[in-house]
């Protein structure tokens, strides 16, 4: 029998492994010399066996065949036990020639099979097997012989002693793998022994019986050569089932743990690289090495590179199993890769090259290899894309090198691993694409809450940062789609610079991004904050322009929220809670816990919003407005009040804000609109000619379709349009006087009186005040109210109804408070009072009550009742 193993993998250093190994192997040789020595010089001559010496090359031709027809079964990893017909030219070399001439053909044999093979490494180990093997063979069987003498068969001692070579062979080749690290335990030693000694048994029988008939049968020769025809043929074809066995293990075992290399590393990569990151990424190499291991290991080869490129955004990388390359071989680089002609081929298929019959360019690449010769075959993903390459380098079990099975074990090998890969970079892409932002490459809301939970679970001193771009929206309208996004990558850039990369950072949408910091204190966090801002305050070159930008913002510290609030997901809630509770003078602010509570409270009133609607608990009260001098009711202002069941009595500067940033403006005017249009129809049943004012919002302005639903509501109340009066504050026109105007014009047109709320505290906005269709211009009461201890605020209030005046404008004091004030509005020229000196704003039955209880009915200059207010 001869032994076959594989390197050492163990954690133990393979210096001292073959140290060991080493001087095992040297002393079988000095023993195995010493016997065969002691023996030849013991053993009794024989005259017959000398006149056999022609049996000599014989027996050499027989043992080189014993091994060529050897049959390699694994017994574990890099172990396998070879079943050879060794004992059959050994025992007929013990019945029918001299110890020199056998131990000289099977030194002979054995050592021209170790040159076939180039097992090289373990020669003086073999050598000194071999001088061991037929040493024991010979002096067992003499001393069988003399036991038994001629009273027992004359094959005895050549049976026992051939039965005992086997068993030398196993208890050596164990002892020698323990040595090297690759020891197996009792039992699975007692079975592989059991196992050798059933097979020696059955060969050693085959060789007796086939001296015997061939020694006194006519015809024994011919009958012994179809019998071993027959024999021969019944291994070769359990030899083939074996491989086809042992190969469908290789390609499920391959398949298996390519999948399982697969599961590592799912998560994203957001920044450091975690305890959790390395090992998932020692874990992923492990099992790729297990895999070029299996491939040596089937194959029988002395090495195999497996190169692989599983992420495409990362450099090829090569797996080596077996013998270590070269060190010239094991850089990564693309130019080598260039360079080699074993690694640009085209195609699929398994390339044979040979150092005897390979052209220039392959020979020249086995030689870098070190290797005689190589199976090589490209891995590549649907047509072209090259996934990376697998090599085999020279064959160790037989000395004619790699046959037709290596190489279609190989091929169907590489098409499981090309599937696999490429399979494996599909899910990778699915992954990275599941949890990053495609435009800037960072992190998206998924694989930022994914990457920062163990983080902010572990550590004490956790912080969630949301960092916006205030003038994105911006960006957007006037410049476009394109631009904005060349901005917010810009903006990522910055901030993953500013922050470094191992923090992880994602963009969450628009211009929205977020950070997590760990073990940062709070000074050191307002810091980063404060850095962060300035560099994304830096204008932005957009073309030939730049941009000026701005940007809020707001963090949560895990030590400063709610017990119940210490997760990645709820940091980043509060997070942008504090970043909603920034301010033009406060740009930058912490997490608060009685923020929650504030945000808490806004975002029950707008999920509760349409169902307060429809509840009843949301209401118009109206406040109403006079002519100056005649004190005549012309109207009143249409003003939306909520009584909460929870809250109570909501103020409108409270709820209104946040029903305008979700959307539902337009729910809300059109429910007042129709409120006041009703209450107008009403007025008009009892012959009162009285207008309703209602208050717009920005967003309404911009809405192209609000002058259709204002004609609708009209027709179906059937009220005249000069009826109905729109007031709209002046920064919220000026703001987007492109898109406001269109609108107001097409109101304005309709004959509905448009009026500008709260002049004066806006933008400086005169020079628009005559391109704008207004009707009416309000005062804001901020003046009103101060004209009487401030004269500047006088001398604004008389400008505005000077201009107004001068631009034919119907000018509208609210914050009349007392009749000082109103005196004073007469004697400016004011047109219109409004304010808690005529009447608060008032419930629809109170108002009604006021008017009856306030005013008296007068005929008008065209016949119409006219109410006006009494004294």
């Amino acid at each position: 029998m001869s032994d076959q193993t594989s390197a050492p993998t163990s954690n133990t250093s393979p210096r001292s492994t073959n140290r060991a190994f080493t001087a095992f192997a040297v002393l079988l040789l000095v023993a195995g010399v010493l016997s065969a020595f002691l023996v030849g010089a013991n053993l009794p001559d024989d005259p017959s066996r000398l006149s056999l010496l022609w049996t000599g090359p014989l027996l050499v031709v027989g043992f080189l065949l014993a091994e060529q027809l050897a049959i390699n079964v694994d017994v574990r990893s890099g172990v396998a036990w070879t079943i050879s017909f060794t004992e059959i030219p050994l025992v007929l070399g013990l019945l029918v020639a001299p110890f020199e001439v056998v131990l000289a053909a099977h030194v002979v044999a054995g050592v021209g099979t170790l040159l076939g093979r180039r097992v090289l490494d373990r020669a003086v180990y073999n050598a000194g097997l071999m001088f061991m093997e037929i040493s024991v063979a010979f002096a067992v069987a003499d001393a069988v012989n003399r036991f038994v003498g001629d009273t027992g068969p004359a094959w005895a001692g050549a049976f026992v002693g051939t039965i005992s070579v086997p068993l030398l062979a196993s208890v050596l080749g164990l002892t020698a793998l323990r040595l090297m690290r690759k020891g197996m335990r009792l039992a699975p030693s007692g079975r592989l022994v059991l196992q050798t000694l059933v097979v020696a048994l059955l060969n050693t029988a085959a060789g007796l019986v086939a001296y015997e008939v061939a020694d006194h049968a006519q015809w024994g020769g011919l009958l012994i050569v179809l019998a071993f025809a027959g024999i021969t043929a019944i291994y070769l074809a359990y030899s083939g089932l074996l491989r086809e066995q042992r190969d469908l293990e290789a390609l499920s075992e391959v398949s298996l743990r390519v999948a399982r290399s697969g599961r590592h590393g799912t998560g994203p990569r957001g920044g450091a690289t975690t305890a959790v990151d390395a090992e998932d990424g020692k874990a992923e190499a492990d099992e790729w090495q297990h895999i070029a291991e299996r491939i040596r290991e089937q194959l029988n080869a002395n090495r195999v590179v497996l190169r692989l490129r599983t992420d495409p955004q990362a450099p090829m990388r090569t797996l080596v199993a077996g013998e270590p390359l070269p060190q010239a071989m094991r850089r990564d680089d693309a130019r080598t890769s260039r360079e080699d002609a074993m690694l640009q081929l085209p195609g699929t298929q398994v390339r044979y090259f040979r150092v005897a019959d390979a052209g220039e360019e392959a020979t020249d690449a086995l030689v870098r290899r070190d290797a005689q010769e190589a199976l090589v075959v490209p891995l590549r993903g649907g047509a072209t894309q090259l996934l990376g390459a697998v090599e085999v380098h020279d064959r160790l079990s037989r000395w004619r090198g790699f046959g037709k099975a290596d190489i279609q074990l190989l091929r169907t090998l590489a098409n499981h691993l090309s599937t696999a890969v490429d399979n494996r970079r599909l899910l990778a892409r699915l992954r990275h694409d599941a949890y990053h932002d495609p435009l800037t490459g960072l992190l998206n809301r998924t694989g930022f809450l994914e990457a920062a939970a163990e983080p902010v679970r572990e550590s004490g001193a956790a912080v969630v940062l949301r960092v916006d771009l205030d003038v994105l929206s911006t960006v957007l309208d006037a410049l476009g789609q394109a631009w904005g996004d060349r901005m917010v990558v810009a903006a990522g850039r910055r901030l993953r610079d500013e922050l470094g990369p191992d923090v992880p950072l994602a963009r969450l949408d628009g211009g929205a991004f977020a950070a997590l910091l760990v073990d940062r204190k709070a000074e050191r966090v307002k810091e980063i904050a404060e850095r962060l801002r300035a560099r994304l305050s830096v204008p932005y070159p957009v073309d030939r322009l730049t941009v000026e930008a701005g940007a809020i913002v707001g963090w949560a510290d895990v030590a400063e929220v709610e017990d119940d609030a210490k997760d990645a997901d709820s940091l980043l809630q509060r997070a942008d809670v504090a970043l909603r509770a920034t301010s033009e003078n406060e740009p930058m602010r912490a997490y608060a816990p009685s923020m929650g509570q504030i945000f808490l409270r806004r975002f029950q009133l707008v999920t509760q919003f349409r169902s307060a609607l429809e509840n009843g608990q949301i209401s118009v009260h109206y406040q109403p407005k006079i002519a100056l001098p005649s004190r005549q009711v012309i109207g009143a202002e249409s003003l939306v009040r909520w009584k909460h069941p929870e809250f109570g009595r909501v103020d409108p500067d409270e709820f209104i804000p946040a029903v305008e940033a979700t959307g539902l403006v337009d729910v809300l005017t059109d429910f007042v609109m129709d409120k006041g249009l009703e209450r107008v129809r009403r007025w008009m049943d009892r012959d009162l000619r009285m207008s309703i004012a209602v208050n717009l919002s920005v967003r309404t302005l911009a809405d192209e379709e609000f002058p259709d639903r204002v004609k609708e509501a009209l027709d179906r109340h059937r009220v005249p349009p000069e009826l109905l009066t729109f007031e709209l504050t002046e920064s919220g026109v000026m703001a987007d006087p492109e898109r406001a105007l269109p609108v107001l014009r097409r109101l304005h047109t309709m004959g509905v009186v448009l009026a500008v709320d709260d002049f004066g505290t806006g933008y400086s906005s005169l020079a628009y005040l005559r391109q704008l269709p207004v009707d009416e211009v309000k005062i804001d009461k901020s003046f009103v109210l101060g004209m009487g201890t401030d004269l500047g605020d006088m001398a604004v209030v008389r400008s505005i109804v000077e201009l107004g005046h001068s631009l034919g404008l119907t000018v509208v004091a609210e914050g009349v408070e007392d009749d000082a004030a109103r005196d004073q509005l007469v004697g400016m020229g004011c047109d219109v009072a409004q304010g808690y000196l005529i009447s608060r704003p008032l419930s629809e039955e109170r108002f009604e009550a006021w008017l009856r209880a306030r005013t008296v009915q007068v005929r008008g200059a065209r016949d119409e009742t006219v109410l006006t207010l009494v004294h």
